[in-house]
């Protein structure tokens, strides 16, 4: 049997980010990725990470602190000032707990790290559903940044960024994460609060709406459930 190459997964411990690890898990020896960056979650979604890790039995490891994005402000998730708005899914505005040019930030760190461990593959739980909000979760963000990749490393690097879950709706990814035993128990979306989930922010509204729309029960506690079919 050949050895399988490695593959850097950032794994912010959401269920998208699982589903993602689940994808890699076929093919790729794990390398898992974390960042702290002041978000107001950063325990719960380190803890988060680190069950994950364990489930999938992943011994290459590394969580980087980014404080610049706490310096820098302007989103709601690093910004105690900016409240945490209540979901508005008919929304095309940008919410306010866009943290700007995040995953370019991620990914720019990731590289470097693959650089360095011999990754040959990079692994994001971007999915499209949140352009109209994140316009860093687009398919055109990606395939520019693939193409800065192959002018900015080494000639011999095959590294690349893989999207698996890109054209996922958060029913689908219910329903796939069920179908691939992902541990949705141990996952964490909620932007607001790190003990039970506030079902209210951006995060738990896409979340539930998943659930919801697959008829499946989600695992975590909220302190208040909506119905998020209308």
């Amino acid at each position: 049997m050949s050895k399988k190459e490695t593959a850097i997964v950032l794994v912010s411990g959401g269920m998208d980010s699982a589903l993602t690890a689940a994808y890699a898990f076929l093919k790729y020896r794990l390398a898992f990725l974390h960042f702290n960056y002041g978000q107001r979650t950063e325990r719960r979604e380190l803890k988060a990470f680190n069950d994950l890790a364990d489930y999938y039995n992943v011994d290459i490891r590394k969580v980087f602190n980014l404080n610049h994005f706490k310096e820098i402000g302007g989103s709601s998730l690093t910004d105690k000032k900016i409240k945490v708005s209540k979901a508005d899914l008919k929304s095309k505005r940008i919410p306010s707990s866009y943290v700007p040019f995040r995953n370019a930030n991620f990914l720019a760190v990731a590289v470097s790290w693959a650089e360095v461990i011999g990754a040959s593959r990079i692994f994001i739980g971007a999915v499209e559903e949140d352009f109209s909000g994140y316009p860093d979760c687009r398919k055109i963000f990606f395939k520019d940044f693939n193409n800065l990749i192959k002018t900015g490393t080494k000639i011999s690097s095959k590294l690349k960024v893989e999207t698996p879950i890109i054209n996922f709706d958060k029913k689908k990814i219910v329903l796939q994460s069920l179908k691939m035993k992902v541990p949705l128990n141990l996952t964490w979306s909620c932007y607001k609060n790190g003990d039970i989930a506030c079902g209210e922010c951006d995060s738990c509204a896409l979340r539930l709406r998943g659930f919801q729309q697959a008829g499946v029960k989600d695992p975590l506690k909220y302190k208040i459930i909506k119905s998020y079919l209308q």
